[in-house]
């Protein structure tokens, strides 16, 4: 007489067991990729706008005007973002020193979209807006 109740034969398991965790992993594993470029944008548009800001109260013969910072704030951005859209470029907008003591804004938003992430989860279809804002007093 044969005994039914016992399975002794494995065969497949651990790839039904793979199959089923994969997808789990796969999506951790692209979620820390995507959110730290996610972050390391956000550390580098924040230190634009800083060194846009400071570039701006330094009054080095004379002050710089809005559109020299912005230009120094984009050309800092163009070669630190980590950006695979090329139509997602960053908005700089900037005011000028007029006087000592005065204010200066300097003030970045970028449009950062998901690369691998919308794939797993349909929510995340969209961009998130990343700001950076830097207020500086006038030398």
């Amino acid at each position: 007489m044969k005994r039914l109740g016992k399975i002794t034969n494995q065969n497949g398991a651990a790839l039904v067991e793979f199959a089923i965790v994969l997808p789990v992993l796969l999506m951790l594993i692209f979620g820390m990729i995507e959110f730290s470029i996610l972050l390391y944008d956000k550390a580098m548009i924040t230190n634009a706008s800083r060194e846009g800001a400071r570039a701006g109260i330094v009054y080095s013969p004379t002050p710089l005007t809005n559109g020299e910072i912005e230009l120094m704030v984009k050309t800092n951005l163009e070669t630190h973002l980590i950006s695979f859209d090329v139509a997602s470029k960053p908005e700089v907008t900037a005011g000028q020193c007029t006087g000592s003591g005065m204010p200066l804004t300097v003030t970045v938003t970028y449009p950062y979209n998901f690369l691998v992430l919308p794939n797993f989860v349909q929510s995340l279809s969209g961009s998130i807006t990343l700001n950076a804002q830097t207020v500086m007093r006038c030398e």
